[in-house]
């Protein structure tokens, strides 16, 4: 046994920071007496070193190391015997037995170059092995770059390859869904392996499942889901919970998401995927106190993912602290380059700090990775509205509404461009009340809708409307708007008891609060004065908070500049 058997020993064993040492010392000596060894064991000496430095994450100088492995493996192959070193020599055929593979040396570097978000570079050293020497991971992460690179064709091939292989790959199954390949083609490719072994008939409606949600038909994938989690051998998969969720979010059905959600996270409370999606709607939903809980609780589990950066940076944009909702966005950003919550994330604090075009890069990027996803239409369409684009806006919509059919969602956001143009004003109502006839219940259609009664006067429609919606489900805004149409009809302490509602069910709304605030004025007027008094100084104090905020936000700020993540 010689000095190499014994490093590879340690390498097998797990021991990275001993390896690199001796690795390291010993290559010293190989450079200084090149005879001390024979050019297979240098090539095993580099692999070694190559392999501990990048268990310490030096993933820059490993892909260095690892090449010249390959350049020591190229003069390898052109030794036709293998010398006899001084520290005890092998047969040369016990050595080849024992060399590192170099398929795996290239995607040792493949994976160094992803990491650095090198793509290209990555792409470039894994299409250099011959395609039948390619195992099932180095086709499942050609795939995956081709697929990020907009190489749609070689990665449905790459990822067809994989599920040659491997018919059980269901992240690859996944990735051909994503790029609008049938389902039945898919499930053709799997149906050996189902007839073949017990146990296994639910595949097939899993792949049809995602093929709808993929395929934007988020109702049936909705009922194609439930019906496998009702079965008794897939109950309680939390992964199958986490989907569900993310379709109800999809279809807009924000409270059976955010319960299905909350099963998940019962079921395993080290969960993270999923998260950013869970913590966005409650965020949303005003429950501030526990999105800075969950996104504390995350990190503890793990701050090398996306999720609870972009759980922190909802936090922060819905507490209206734009610059630091950025930085955290773009942090998630670098940590995972196709994490559509976080571009949404740095898209609409980007949009809420004046930078529309800027923010509209970043809509754009999540509607290619997540083309079914309407909320990153939405946000390219209020950038649109944002800089008076509402041709573009309305282009957009017309184009979602023609791709996704006539669904409630569609049906509002095509509504909500027309609401910005006088002469398509009855549009705008038509499309509305279509909407409503297929989801009474859909807020944004029901807001909408609510707010083009109040253009139109329609106070008593608009309080119909508001509280038979208020019947079923309640929802800050609705509450606040219901406050609204009752001020405008003089009902004053039911609007005073809606604004109440609202503020308990997000007490950072501020326009319900200034709603109460102005009702308070009104109904005491011979306190004006007072109470004006009273106002200033409180103003002041909101001053002071903000001049605070501020220069929170232009530390943050700084802090981008420096991580060089504007």
């Amino acid at each position: 046994m010689n000095v190499i058997d014994h490093v590879r020993d340690m390498a097998a064993a797990g021991l990275h920071s001993n390896v690199r040492i001796i690795s390291s010392l010993l290559l010293t000596m190989s450079t200084n007496n090149p005879e001390l060894f024979s050019p297979s064991q240098k090539y095993q000496l580099l692999v070694y070193h190559a392999d501990a430095i990048f268990h310490d994450k030096e993933y820059r100088n490993a892909a260095c190391k690892y090449n010249m492995a390959l350049q020591q493996k190229k003069v390898l192959s052109k030794t036709s015997k293998v010398r006899p070193s001084s520290t005890g020599g092998t047969t040369s055929a016990l050595q080849a037995q024992n060399l590192p593979s170099e398929i795996e040396v290239k995607y040792k570097i493949a994976e160094c170059y992803t990491i650095l978000k090198l793509d290209k570079d990555a792409i470039s050293v894994l299409e250099g092995i011959p395609s039948r020497q390619r195992t099932p991971k180095i086709n499942m992460m050609l795939a995956n770059l081709y697929r990020k690179a907009g190489q749609e064709r070689s990665a449905v091939t790459s990822y067809k390859e994989v599920l040659r292989q491997c018919p059980l790959a269901l992240d690859a199954i996944i990735g051909l869904l994503s790029l609008s390949v049938k389902g039945a083609e898919v499930a053709s490719m799997t149906m050996d392996v189902i007839q073949s072994i017990p146990n296994l008939d639910w595949l097939s409606v899993w792949i049809k499942a995602h093929a709808f949600t993929h395929g934007g038909d988020n109702q049936r994938a909705i009922n194609t889901i439930c019906s496998l989690e009702k079965k008794s051998l897939l109950r309680d998969n939390v992964d199958l919970l986490v989907t569900l969720a993310d379709v109800y979010f999809r279809a807009g059905d924000t409270k059976n998401s955010i319960l299905k959600f909350e099963q998940a996270q019962m079921l395993d409370p080290y969960l993270i995927k999923g998260m950013d999606v869970y913590g966005y709607l409650m965020a949303r939903e005003g429950h501030l106190e526990d999105v800075e809980v969950l996104g504390g609780r995350l990190f503890n589990i793990s701050d090398q993912h996306a999720e609870p950066w972009v759980i922190s940076g909802c936090h922060s944009f819905y507490s209206k602290r734009y610059s630091r909702a950025l930085y955290l966005g773009a942090k998630a950003i670098q940590l995972n380059s196709n994490s559509v919550q976080a571009l949404l994330l740095k898209g609409v604090a980007l949009r809420n700090m004046g930078r529309v075009q800027e923010a509209i890069i970043h809509f754009r990027e999540a509607m290619r990775l997540a083309p079914c996803r309407l909320d990153c239409y939405e946000g390219l369409i209020d950038c649109y509205l944002a800089s008076n684009g509402v041709r573009e806006a309305m282009g957009m919509a017309n184009n979602i509404y023609k791709t996704l059919g006539a669904n409630a969602q569609t049906l509002t956001i095509l509504a909500t461009v027309c609401l910005e143009d006088p002469m398509t004003q009855e549009k705008a109502k038509t499309l509305l009340d279509k909407a409503l006839a297929q989801r009474p219940d859909y807020i944004k259609a029901v807001v909408k809708k609510a707010e083009l009664l109040s253009r139109e006067q329609k106070y008593e429609e608009g309080i119909a409307l508001l509280r038979n919606t208020l019947a079923n489900q309640s929802d800050c805004v609705l509450h606040r708007m219901l406050g609204d149409f009752l001020v405008a009809v003089n009902d004053y302490q039911e609007a005073m008891d809606q604004y109440s509602i609202a503020l308990s069910l997000d007490p950072n709304d501020q326009k319900s609060l200034e709603g109460m605030q102005k009702m308070e004025k009104e109904e005491s007027p011979t306190d004006a004065t007072v109470e004006l008094d009273g106002d200033d100084m409180e103003g002041s104090g909101e001053e002071g908070d903000l001049e605070g905020s501020d220069s929170e936000a232009v530390q943050w700020a700084d802090q981008e500049q420096w991580f060089g993540m504007q």
